[in-house]
């Protein structure tokens, strides 16, 4: 089944959706997306191992101590080698999180980096070289991370986008129903993206969203706070699924449902999408496991049970398969020897000793 046959199941959100309230089954509306929890986790773009990445184009002095390369378009985390020795200290695309920065306002260790990050553009990757001055110093840092002094820095960055929602106002100032507020803001405006099928887009709006609701902070939560929170953060990190799965980034999209599923183990959702991921990988029976405990909970969902039937269709093909490729290196079995074929051999040697007894014989008599 393709993600447009699921979504009239699990592909839309009900644009009226009560955010206080989560869903485990079909939406009416076919014209909007469902979301339930999602991670500020973003395809990490590929890299070179080794270091940061080779690039080619116009180097931007942006300061005596910072000069910008631009790499390519696209959306925000980052990198931190020191340029030295390209050790690697900081990537927050491995912690599947990325910062916030109040420009102007930022660690002074990261002056340099603020000072990048204000000449970017929202959507924008770059390659930036900050000397040691505008980072950790003549001293360096000996605890986390662990930069030596002096060390000049390279910077791979990608802004998510700037948040004007909040006047400059750090999440850490805001209240809990602020930052709910705001979170539950950007969830819809991906919505709507998602709605006119700007998939890139919608995924930087439900990243920003589920920035303000961390660990740190979902930690703090209980009760009907930690239940409103969720009501919006699980339905990013589906949304998110849902536009990974059409992205064809599987792997991405398994983690996403994984997430939700954390909190939510029977969510419906969830399991489908998670399943539907799966299956594309071929991971079959984690994925057959998905959808058989989805349909525990929702038994009468046709989606879930179109699923299980191409699953079955599937297995049935590959036995097939098997079949003819085991005939094909064992090839038929041999037919055995007729009885009529073995008397006939066992007939001609009496009969060729018989007539050799008569030679023998008749010599003699002679």
């Amino acid at each position: 089944m393709n993600m447009e046959d699921a979504q009239d199941q699990y592909g839309k959100s009900n644009g009226e959706e009560n955010a206080h309230q989560q869903t485990g089954t079909a939406l009416d509306d076919e014209n909007e997306i469902v979301a339930e929890q999602a991670a500020f986790v973003h395809g990490e773009p590929p890299q070179n191992t080794e270091g940061p990445p080779k690039i080619d184009s116009e180097v931007e002095v942006l300061h005596e101590k910072v000069t910008k390369q631009i790499i390519k378009e696209g959306h925000v985390h980052y990198r931190a080698w020191t340029e030295s020795t390209l050790h690697k200290f900081e990537d927050t695309w491995q912690e599947q999180r990325p910062i916030e920065m109040v420009l102007g306002k930022e660690k002074t260790q990261m002056a340099g980096l603020g000072i990048g990050v204000s000449s970017m553009k929202s959507g924008e990757r770059a390659l930036l070289h900050v000397g040691w001055e505008l980072g950790y110093g003549k001293e360096g840092s000996f605890s986390f991370p662990n930069v030596p002094p002096m060390a000049d820095l390279l910077y791979e960055v990608e802004l998510v986008g700037f948040d004007e929602a909040n006047e400059g106002k750090a999440r850490s100032d805001m209240t809990v129903e602020e930052r709910i507020g705001a979170a539950d803001k950007r969830k819809m405006e991906g919505n709507a993206y998602f709605k006119d099928d700007k998939l890139e887009e919608a995924m930087q709006q439900y990243e920003m969203a589920i920035a303000y609701m961390g660990d740190d902070f979902m930690f703090q939560l209980f009760g009907k706070y930690r239940d409103t929170a969720l009501a919006v953060k699980n339905p990013c990190h589906l949304n998110m699924a849902a536009c990974l799965i059409k992205l064809k980034r599987y792997e991405e999209a398994i983690g996403q449902c994984s997430i939700v599923l954390s909190e939510d183990e029977n969510n419906v959702k969830a399991l489908f999408r998670r399943g539907k991921a799966r299956a594309e990988l071929s991971q079959t029976d984690a994925a057959r496991e998905d959808f058989q405990k989805a349909r525990k909970s929702a038994p009468e969902d046709k989606a879930i049970a179109r699923e299980l039937r191409l699953l079955a269709e599937h297995d049935k093909a590959v036995y097939q398969k098997q079949k003819e490729i085991y005939k094909g290196i064992f090839g038929p079995r041999p037919e055995p020897k007729s009885n009529r074929f073995n008397w006939l051999v066992i007939f001609w040697q009496w009969l060729v000793s018989l007539v050799h007894g008569l030679k023998f014989k008749k010599v003699k008599a002679v």
